[in-house]
């Protein structure tokens, strides 16, 4: 029987309100890890969350006149097989846009 060799993981949970700007964050952490010589297991998309609110148009009359809104909130999960030193150093100080929130659990 094979023993099957430990490897260190590092997944990062990518959230953004607004696709763009998270797959701009993601091909920057992506590019850096893959700088640093890790393995990277390309970002998995996951389902879109989506919140829906209803208000009435008016406070008293016209029950019936209603508008809803929603909101998206779209995620990413990358996983970095083989992580460095480096590869570490480089996620601490990577640059990404506002309005994009990253979790790294090692």
């Amino acid at each position: 029987m094979v023993a099957k060799k430990a490897t260190q993981k590092i997944r990062i949970s990518v959230k953004s309100f607004d696709h763009r700007l998270l797959d701009e964050a993601v091909k920057k952490i992506v590019l850096l890890a893959k700088d640093s010589g890790a393995m990277v297991v390309w970002p998995v998309p996951l389902p879109t969350k989506i919140q829906k609110v209803t208000v009435n148009r008016s406070t008293f009359v016209n029950k019936d006149a209603r508008e809803q809104f929603e909101v998206r909130r779209h995620r990413r999960i990358i996983d970095i097989l083989e992580p460095t030193s480096k590869t570490l150093e480089l996620l601490q100080n990577v640059n990404i846009p506002n309005g994009v929130w990253i979790e790294i659990k090692a």
